[in-house]
């Protein structure tokens, strides 16, 4: 092992890709640390949803998806802020104040059922009959909103200061892979929720599954500080991989203000993508068990619940990675990154149509499998549509069209959040649910291909 890992290289020619160097993706692992953490905390309420409704007695389906929309939009405020600051300040410090504030509040649902009766929020939501109506929320879900909202905020920093760091620690050749690697995070987070929640509180109670899955994040917070600098910084990252990191052309100029961002259709075209298609991904993460639950009788139990979360979100993992390694096989065969990531989020997009068939009556485990490849591509899809950004904007711009995307992205789940309920509570079904996530991929590809043609990079001057 000395040899192999020695720190004159000997021994690396058995693994080319390391030849180089491997820190950059010693930080890519820990952006997958940081996925892992951000979607354990952010599914522990989708899984305990049944259990919360059965606790506090809610009678309206629009109680939960308005928590749920409180996250929604703190989110997208969040966003429209966190790239500009992960710009600003680097994602260093950017990164850990951050996932600091998400863990706290994450581990601050637990106290939610410590607010009284008195405590009454109304919230504008939508209704099949007359187009909204307001529902109120009184004592716990009051404070879960309150937690959620502070979730979102904390949260909204997560992916701009990923996005960032792989394009300040990879050259363009190797930021598909890249992300595709940290945002399978998402998946394995996803994943081990249905393991670790319901045991938890089942053991404990519904209080502590929040608090200690909260706790988890402060562990991150520390290693990345002890850890993470900048590649030009970094102590032990090596000459020749310092080298092939900035192997791309530099960019040059300031630091881009928002003003001089919106107007350029690329940014458009990211953002719009993302509004078209993020919601299907809440959809998934927020309802599924609901929609298991209410099919197929699947309890909130390791045993019952368990087995399809983890056959969905293993499967999207895979996706994550797949889709990202796609784009850079036909790169690597020549082809252009505009035919590149543009086939690959194709291919990703006719893999989602199949969902329409998910509530149409067909057996549980059929069910979870459609739902399964469904969530595969969005994830394969995701890892090529960030990179987009890098593809069409310098560096130093990146942070900010993230946060500009993920803001978008952020509304459109605010928008299905509330859809989701109203249709449920009219209809009971996820027939019609289900047919609006399948062909959302294809109609924003659509979209993309409009405003960016052919990736040609925004032009921001200096």
């Amino acid at each position: 092992m000395t040899s192999l890992f020695s720190q004159d290289g000997r021994g690396l020619d058995r693994f080319p890709g390391l030849q180089i160097g491997w820190q950059r993706w010693m930080v890519c692992g820990l952006l997958l640390l940081a996925a892992i953490i951000n979607y354990i905390d952010r599914q522990v309420i989708g899984i305990l949803k049944p259990v919360l409704v059965d606790v506090f007695s809610w009678p309206d389906e629009r109680i939960y998806a308005s928590i749920v929309f409180s996250f929604q939009l703190a989110y997208a405020i969040g966003l429209l802020f966190a790239g500009w600051f992960m710009d600003k300040v680097g994602v260093r410090r950017g990164f850990a104040l951050s996932v600091s504030l998400w863990s706290l509040a994450a581990a601050a649902h637990g106290l939610a059922g410590l607010v009284g009766d008195g405590w009454r929020v109304p919230f504008l939501n939508l209704d099949s009959k007359t187009g909204f109506a307001v529902v109120t929320l009184s004592g716990a879900a009051v404070g879960l909103a309150i937690a959620r909202f502070a979730l979102g905020l904390g949260e909204a920093g997560a992916f701009p200061a990923s996005i960032k760091t792989v394009a300040e620690w990879f050259p363009k050749k190797e930021r598909a892979l890249a992300t595709g690697i940290f945002n399978s995070g998402t998946n394995v987070g996803a994943l081990l929720s249905p393991l670790i929640v319901p045991w938890i509180a089942g053991r404990w109670g519904w209080q502590w599954a929040f608090i200690m899955t909260g706790a988890l994040g402060f562990f991150w917070v520390v290693a990345w500080w002890i850890l993470y600098r900048e590649p030009g910084d970094h102590p032990r990252l090596r000459p020749s991989e310092l080298a092939y990191i900035r192997s791309d052309p530099l960019d040059a100029g300031p630091k881009t203000p928002w003003r001089r961002l919106l107007p350029h259709r690329q940014t458009w075209a990211f953002a719009l993508g993302k509004f078209m298609t993020d919601p299907v991904w809440w959809l998934y993460l927020f309802w599924v068990p609901d929609f298991l639950n209410k099919n197929y009788q699947v309890g909130i139990t390791v045993s019952e619940l368990g087995p399809p979360l983890i056959t969905i979100y293993l499967i999207a993992d895979l996706g994550s990675i797949g889709g990202g390694w796609l784009s850079s096989h036909f790169l690597r065969k020549g082809w252009g990154p505009n035919r590149a990531r543009k086939t690959a989020m194709l291919i990703c997009a006719l893999c989602v149509v199949p969902v329409v068939f998910a509530a149409s009556g067909v057996g549980q485990w059929t069910a979870v499998l459609i739902i399964s490849l469904a969530a595969a591509a969005h994830q394969g899809w995701s890892a090529n549509l960030f990179t987009l950004v890098s593809d069409m904007f310098p560096r130093r711009a990146v942070g900010s069209i993230v946060g500009i995307g993920g803001m978008a992205g952020a509304v459109g789940g605010m928008f299905i959040t509330l859809l989701v309920g109203s249709i449920l509570q009219a209809t009971g079904s996820y027939l019609l649910i289900f047919l609006i996530a399948g062909f959302a991929y294809l109609a924003a590809l659509g979209v993309i291909h409009l405003l960016a043609p052919r990736l040609e990079p925004a032009k921001l001057g200096s």
